[in-house]
């Protein structure tokens, strides 16, 4: 039999869940704070834009940013690049251009309040593209990696993170995101996939790829 304290219990994690994915107002300020806090999380991001390689002159996208501890890791390696993030929730982009203030000023670090349905234009092509715990979300994933195919340079590299939240996740819940981002990807086209993982509780899976040098007709 279902308590009122349980109740209460189960309203408060879905509207944790539904913050997680769109943060907004003083809650979602603060579910960033503590993503941007909580050692794991930092952990996790800076050993994502790791595996990317990214280069000093290189133009990189991240897709759902949240806090921008991702994106202040991307812009201190492309040193003489820039740096794109796109985020639906108001509140993120907020709180990530005060996190990457001076990045912002010196127009190096380009923040955008946008869904992945309806990105703004980058100009020219992208050399990385980084997705951290947000690719669930999407609607129709193979069609939106098809698009940031298209905005990557022949050779562009993409990194899909997945650390999965649900309640019990395992190495074995890891081991499935992993699998189901790598058939995504290949559907979308992508090339030379490989898999990284992150000791963490439970387990984080990168999984890189590649844009090949012709897109399909």
């Amino acid at each position: 039999m279902q308590t009122a304290g349980t109740s209460l219990k189960q309203r408060a994690l879905r509207r944790l869940v539904r913050q997680a994915d769109h943060p907004r107002g003083i809650v979602g300020w603060a579910v960033g704070w503590m993503f941007a806090h909580r050692p794991s999380n930092r952990q996790r991001n800076i050993w994502a834009v790791s595996l990317l390689e990214v280069q000093p002159t290189d133009r990189v996208l991240e897709i759902g940013f949240g806090p921008g501890v991702a994106i202040a890791e991307l812009a201190g390696r492309a040193t003489r690049g820039h740096v794109f993030g796109v985020d639906h929730s108001q509140a993120m982009v907020r709180q990530a251009a005060r996190r990457n203030a001076a990045a912002v000023r010196a127009h190096r670090v380009h923040l955008t309040h946008a869904s992945v349905e309806q990105l703004p234009s980058f100009g020219d092509p992208l050399d990385a593209i980084l997705v951290v715990n947000s690719v669930g979300f999407w609607p129709d994933p193979v069609e939106r990696l098809r698009e940031l195919r298209r905005l990557l340079r022949p050779a562009g590299r993409i990194a899909l993170v997945s650390q999965p939240r649900c309640p019990g996740a395992t190495r074995d819940t890891t081991t499935r995101a992993a699998q189901e981002l790598q058939d995504l990807l290949t559907q979308a086209g992508f090339t030379q996939l490989r898999v990284e993982t992150l000791e963490l509780d439970p387990p984080v899976a990168c999984v890189l790829a590649i844009n090949p040098a012709s897109m399909p007709s």
